[in-house]
């Protein structure tokens, strides 16, 4: 039963996952209580949610990887697995009262700006709501990213993305296929290698995989953490300071060198087999991809029934898989581990401009642009979180915090000063993004020699932000209104 809202709520928030959850916390503390969360799927956690692989789990530790107005004595890990991190977003939900203001199953279909009343008119799977603010905090890893192969509807076994991973499948005695080296892969090809009769790995662009600092906490452990809060606050601030150090390398390549060496070295060390070695040796800087860290990675593509090809699969012809070598395999399973539709925010296929044009169609032929990742052209009243240029090496859960800040900081100045219209001003955008470009050039992300997802089909990219942290969220600390034009 579709219903029609005549409410016209102060906000809507769009999406409950880490964003989602952070924005509402913001809400409630700050006491602007009029807003409600629409989530499409059935409970919070979106990325987490999703993504239930075996091996999943975070490369950002826990002690960061978390509110900073709710740290968790809780985690077995220094790296927290994904239903950790899972049950402790609804855990915060829950304790925080959140869930009153979320409608799952409830999927955002379009959203459109109405001119003339001033307000939002968000089509939804359950009818029309009305909003005179809008925050998508939708994400910029929610869409699996699944490669138009010639013959694909042609395979006759299992096939499945990461993110969509079968739990049902029977894995055992199986010759599998993975396609793709990124961060979910390495995390999957050790759980599924001993459950293979064999393992196939596609390997397209051999990735930089360095050793995880990972360690188990034990119940002793947990307990100190409990009671002696101060031990969690330095450790939050020593893993802050090391991702701080990896971002500043991130932005002077030239510090890199010396790790570069380094890398190199510790894979003969990893790495008995030359063939191997050779195949799985980046050929650009590191860190110009995502860094990826494991400890497992390298001692499963070594076991006996592990093969793998570096090359991309180009073709797949009934059972069989095709590289770009021409080499050919049979096989019962295909798992992708594809990554994600991440060259532009996915949310802009839902969303439309004031001249009336979709986000992704005016972006088709440029690159997408915000302000501090947060405000775009064209869309009045409308704050994106996790928006373009605004990645930096560190914790999303703290990006995300420093943005909503911000826009919460907007949305009460709103309120206040009675503004109906906020649109941020072509000029501050214009020359914002013209700093970004030219100081993301000499980052290793643009002069790393490779090509990542941080750059679209432009060859631009829209994904890093050039500077520190700290320079970050000291430009988030507070919405100046000067950049916009209120009316």
């Amino acid at each position: 039963m579709s219903t029609t809202t005549t409410h016209v709520y102060d906000t809507i928030v769009v999406g409950a996952g880490i964003s989602g959850i952070a924005a509402a916390y913001k809400m409630n503390k700050e006491g602007y209580d009029d807003y409600i969360v629409l989530e499409k799927a059935d409970r919070v956690g979106g990325t987490w949610r999703d993504n239930s692989y075996p091996g999943c789990g975070c490369d950002v530790p826990s002690a960061l990887y978390s509110f900073s107005f709710s740290p968790s004595h809780k985690w077995s890990h220094l790296f927290a697995k994904q239903p950790e991190i899972l049950s402790y977003l609804e855990e915060v939900t829950a304790k925080f009262d959140l869930y009153k203001k979320i409608e799952f199953n409830n999927e955002l279909l379009s959203a459109k700006w109405d001119q003339i009343k001033g307000i939002w008119n968000l089509e939804t799977s359950k009818g029309v709501y009305q909003a005179k603010t809008v925050m998508f905090t939708t994400g910029p890893i929610t869409e699996p990213s699944m490669p138009k192969l010639k013959g694909i509807e042609s395979f006759k076994g299992e096939m499945f993305h990461s993110a969509r991973w079968n739990h049902d499948a029977d894995l055992k005695g199986k010759r599998i296929a993975v396609i793709g080296t990124g961060a979910s892969a390495i995390q999957f090809i050790p759980q599924v290698q001993p459950l293979a009769k064999q393992l196939l790995v596609f390997q397209r662009t051999a990735p930089w995989v360095l050793p995880k600092a990972d360690m188990d906490l034990n119940e002793t452990a947990k307990g100190v953490i409990q009671r002696f809060p101060i031990i969690q606050q330095t450790w939050r601030n020593s893993i802050a300071q090391i991702l701080n150090g990896i971002n500043f390398g991130l932005r002077n390549p030239k510090v890199l060198k010396p790790i570069n060496v380094l890398s190199r070295q510790l894979l003969k060390l990893q790495i008995q087999d030359e063939k191997l070695r050779k195949d799985v040796t980046p050929n650009f800087d590191i860190g110009c991809k995502r860094l990826l860290f494991a400890n497992n990675y390298y001692p499963a593509l070594q076991q006996d029934n592990v093969s793998l090809i570096p090359h991309g699969l180009v073709e797949i012809d009934g059972n069989t898989v095709v590289a770009a070598n021409g080499e050919r395999h049979e096989v019962d399973v295909i798992i992708w581990g594809t990554g994600f539709e991440v060259s532009h925010p996915p949310i802009g296929k839902r969303v439309y401009d004031t001249d009336g044009k979709l986000l992704t169609e005016r972006w088709k032929d440029s690159s997408p642009e915000a302000y501090l990742g947060t405000s775009i052209e064209g869309l009045p009243n409308a704050f994106l979180v996790l928006g373009p240029n605004i990645l930096v090496y560190d914790s999303f859960i703290g990006i995300a915090e420093a943005q909503i800040g911000y826009i919460v900081d907007g949305l009460i100045k709103m309120k206040k000063q009675g503004i109906k219209q906020l649109m941020i001003k072509k000029h501050v955008l214009d020359k914002h993004n013209h700093l970004v470009q030219k100081h993301i050039k000499t980052t290793v992300f643009n002069a790393g020699g490779c090509k990542s997802y941080y750059l679209d089909a432009n060859g631009r990219n829209f994904a890093a932000w050039p500077w520190s942290l700290k320079k970050l969220k000291a430009q988030l600390k507070t919405l100046d209104l000067d950049h916009y034009d209120a009316a």
